[in-house]
């Protein structure tokens, strides 16, 4: 590991931007904390706050050419943070939204139609679930179905929490298409 003493943050920037893993490492160890902090205050879930800790970071990482380019690491990861956890209560608050009708049938008996439709979307709903990979698809059954969070759904199958959160975002991206491209629907969460 690079003696993070030597070198400037801009030092670091630079040669991680060129993929010095050393160089990552050290503006990781330099801001984690603060970025924390800051999200945790916003969250109020540290499951939350680790997983869009992780997120920034594998972006940062995925897109290091730029970071030869950042002036201010600490505005760039903050102003990210920022972003993220917007993002994120927009998907949960529509996810929750959409979720709420799909389980309320009794708002949608006033209507025959619309309530045969519902059938039929659940159903198509139900089966695209059922066409995930297995392991997708008991990760999503356990957190959705269950209520299970990512930390606990990992000690019950004995996986890594990255590796539930990596089957969760498969499997909501396997949805969106199904729901993108079967029942025309543009943005769904």
């Amino acid at each position: 590991m690079l003696n993070k003493n030597s070198f400037t943050e801009k030092d670091l920037l630079l040669l991680a931007s060129k993929g010095c893993e050393d160089s990552f490492t050290n503006l990781f160890h330099l801001y984690k904390d603060r970025l924390y902090t800051f999200v945790l205050r916003l969250t109020n879930s540290e499951e939350q706050t680790l997983d869009l800790i992780q997120d920034i970071f594998m972006k940062l990482w995925m897109n290091r050419s730029v970071l030869a380019t950042v002036d201010n690491l600490g505005s760039y990861i903050f102003r990210s943070a920022r972003n993220n956890i917007i993002n994120s209560f927009k998907r949960a608050m529509n996810e929750a939204s959409i979720l709420s009708e799909l389980q309320a049938p009794n708002n949608l008996h006033k209507d025959v139609e619309i309530n045969f439709e519902y059938k039929i979307l659940e159903s198509k709903f139900k089966n695209v679930v059922k066409k995930l990979p297995p392991q997708q698809r008991l990760v999503y059954t356990l957190s959705r179905d269950q209520g299970l969070k990512h930390e606990e759904i990992a000690q019950q199958l004995h996986i890594s929490t990255s590796t539930v959160k990596n089957h969760m975002v498969e499997a909501l991206k396997n949805i969106r298409m199904f729901l993108k491209n079967e029942l025309d629907i543009a943005e769904f969460y």
